[in-house]
């Protein structure tokens, strides 16, 4: 039997509008430091525990203001999202670096690398993609738990995150123009989740 292909996936999860609800990018505030703060904040716990601490850092949360925290102050604002003893100080030492190597978010969008991101501590390949995919709408594809769950129903499965990555994202390059991909990336991670959090246990 021939193996579904990346791109049938994503045509199927297309036909069930799962983002009709979603903001243009899905993730919230997308192309903002924001997204580099969630995508350290939705490590190991929920969505939902991260807005609620995105709610108690309203007015902090761009990168200007939030290199102004202290640590003790930035751990009680996340709390909300666990592991604050160990998320505090790696935010703001990635805030710090942001601001010290690239002046600011928007030469840091523009500028930063893959590598640099995984040589900040806390950042693994997951996160890495979540900030340039959302937050820098680079051409990234995200993979993540549900991308594995969804992947293995049709019994596709990869030992390393790069060989789902490039499974997913060399099927959508093989029918989508180069200059449209990021949107089409970010809306095959969104779907996914979507799928995921909409059809559990299917």
């Amino acid at each position: 039997m021939m193996q579904i292909t990346a791109f049938a996936i994503y045509e199927e999860l297309q036909a069930l509008d799962l983002l009709k609800d979603s903001p243009r990018y899905w993730w919230p505030n997308a192309g903002t430091f924001e997204v580099v703060i969630g995508a350290i904040l939705t490590q190991n716990t929920t969505w939902s525990n991260v807005e609620k601490s995105l709610h108690n850092l309203e007015g902090f949360l761009d990168l200007e203001h939030f290199v102004q925290l202290t640590e003790a102050d930035l751990k009680v604002k996340i709390k909300p999202s666990g592991f604050y003893n160990q998320k505090a100080p790696r935010l703001l030492q990635i805030a710090h670096n942001i601001q010290e190597e690239f002046g600011d978010f928007q030469r840091f969008q523009k500028a930063v690398s893959r590598e640099w991101l995984l040589q900040q501590k806390g950042i693994g390949q997951e996160s890495a993609d979540a900030i340039l995919c959302y937050g820098c709408f680079r051409a990234e594809m995200v993979v993540d738990s549900y991308t594995k769950r969804l992947l293995k129903k049709y019994a596709i499965e990869f030992r390393s995150y790069q060989a789902y990555k490039k499974f997913l994202q060399e099927g959508l390059a093989k029918h989508i123009p180069k200059e449209e991909l990021f949107e089409h990336f970010a809306a095959f991670h969104a779907m996914i989740v979507e799928y995921n959090k909409k059809y559990k246990g299917a």
